[in-house]
């Protein structure tokens, strides 16, 4: 048997890669697939499971500090979507090229990226969230409320250019709202080709939409369905979310509003121009490395 006391800063030391291999892999390795009747391991159950089936004495700390120095960490499940989209790949293509001429300065003069997207419904509820507060006295938010003040939408635009975030908040999202938008943007931006990144919500598509667009060297970029992640500006809105939302409660829209546009200026002001879109990923490995050209974005 493997055995170790409680001093599990010492105790690191006395397990060779073998032992450390063997704990990081049954606890990536599902409960269930072990034949134990639970669907997580907690650090007990871990250890126990490990004395008894591979005869490895092991105290939580050191699976703990085990885990921690392998890379092994506590995250929460992720949900995904795969897109049945007939040309994903063409699409994917085609943002990704704008994202990496619009980084590089290849773009036509005057031309733009532009990211946009809605958001919202704007509730006017409790919303849980983190912060940092004395220990075993968080804050807390009331758990009964009633949604009288109905909703509110804001549709934002992200400049890749620059970084920076443009929004209006207004009580409806149809295609009017959208188009109003879109004719905010032309005259933020008169000269040059606009490139409008925006998934394919019904109102984006609506024949006016189009017609307008058409008529004032615009151009909507759709993303593939399912795949709003391809969209920059959703980044942008996990930050607001966060920094604006989460933890609040606030007693008005007005209030809530003011919230949102005191966080916008702020991040405007530190705004850097949009640079780096999954460089990593593996979504950059199947497209070809050359430069799509221009009459493929028309």
């Amino acid at each position: 048997m493997l055995w170790t006391q409680n001093g599990a800063g010492a105790d690191l030391l006395k397990f060779g890669p073998h032992v450390r291999e063997l704990v990081c892999r049954v606890a990536r390795t599902p409960p269930q697939q072990a034949g134990r009747p639970f669907t997580t391991w907690s650090l007990t159950k871990l250890v126990e499971h490990l004395a008894t089936t591979h005869r490895a004495q092991v105290s939580t700390e050191t699976v703990r500090q085990i885990l921690r120095a392998s890379g092994v960490r506590w995250q929460a499940t992720k949900t995904w979507k795969a897109s049945t989209d007939s040309e994903f790949a063409q699409k994917m293509a085609r943002i990704l090229d704008l994202y990496d001429r619009s980084a590089a300065g290849q773009l036509d003069p005057g031309a733009r990226v532009i990211c946009v997207d809605e958001f919202g419904p704007l509730n006017l509820q409790p919303r849980p969230g983190r912060g940092w507060f004395p220990s075993g006295r968080p804050a807390r938010l009331r758990a009964t409320y009633h949604r009288y003040g109905g909703v509110r939408h804001m549709i934002a635009g992200l400049d890749l250019a620059s970084g920076q975030l443009f929004y209006r908040l207004r009580d409806r999202k149809r295609w009017q709202e959208f188009l109003a938008f879109l004719h905010q943007l032309r005259r933020r931006f008169p000269s040059g080709r606009l490139h409008v990144v925006c998934d394919n919500f019904s109102p984006h598509r609506k024949a006016e939409v189009l017609a307008w667009c058409a008529g004032h060297d615009v151009e909507l970029v759709f993303t593939p369905t399912h795949a709003s992640w391809l969209n920059w500006i959703e980044s942008e809105f996990t930050a607001l979310r966060y920094f604006t939302l989460d933890g609040s409660d606030y007693p008005s829209h007005a209030a809530q509003e003011a919230a949102i546009a005191g966080y916008v200026r702020w991040a405007n002001r530190h705004a850097r121009p949009k640079k780096h879109f999954a460089p990593e990923s593996k979504i950059r490995t199947r497209l070809p490395t050359e430069r799509l050209p221009d009459e493929a974005l028309a």
